[in-house]
């Protein structure tokens, strides 16, 4: 089992989540968009080690502070192969159209996974579920009766498609894999309000009609 604590960090609000193993004491961070400093006490301040940062698409609000974060805990990067192009390109990872943010310096994940993949923090099994739509590269994280969603599903809502690599059919298609997952989940998006899955099967927009 992964205990599951949410840091918003940055100035578009990313939830950045930090998973501990239960069993282990071993830790993964999600999405640090921006560098936290409680994030990095409660990191140092544990019994246990941070062994991976996981990303979950390859905007610069959620892939910041990750190379910083991964080279401060000797962590690994972990990320959809589809990913690693956005972590070396300011283009698509949208620091470039934003002056008031610091371009990124390229970097690359050191674990990329195609879809249905799986790992291990500690003894819970993660699984990569691969989602485009809001992004080419977008993905979610499976585990215990958890989803990771990233910018793919919202409370009530779901990523926009605009931006650059965003696919609207892609987008429905990924949130009708969501919807067909078998049983209910507690859902942690990119931004905004924690929600579930049945509740997102009855009231999101697009997912109550695909």
């Amino acid at each position: 089992m992964i205990d599951i604590k949410c840091v918003t960090v940055g100035p578009v609000m990313t939830n950045c989540f930090l998973l501990t193993d239960e069993a282990t004491g071993d830790m993964a961070v999600v999405d640090p968009g921006d560098k936290s400093n409680a994030l990095i006490k409660e990191i140092k301040n544990s019994s246990g080690e941070l062994k991976y940062v996981i990303l979950t698409h390859g905007h610069y609000d959620h892939i910041g502070y990750a190379r910083q974060l991964a080279e401060m805990f000797s962590a690994k990067i972990i990320c959809g192969k589809k990913t690693d192009k956005f972590l070396n390109d300011n283009y698509l990872n949208h620091s470039a159209f934003h002056p008031d943010i610091p371009d990124i310096e390229p970097f690359s994940g050191d674990i990329l996974l195609s879809d249905g993949e799986t790992f291990n923090l500690g003894e819970t099994e993660i699984k990569y579920l691969y989602t485009p739509g809001h992004t080419i590269d977008s993905g979610c994280y499976i585990f215990d009766e958890s989803i990771i969603a990233g910018d793919t599903l919202f409370r009530d809502s779901y990523g926009r498609t605009d931006l650059p690599t965003g696919d609207d059919a892609q987008m429905i298609e990924s949130m009708r894999r969501l919807k067909n997952l078998d049983g209910d989940y507690n859902v942690f998006p990119g931004h905004g309000y924690m929600t579930n899955l049945d509740r997102e099967r009855k009231y999101n927009p697009l997912m109550s009609r695909v």
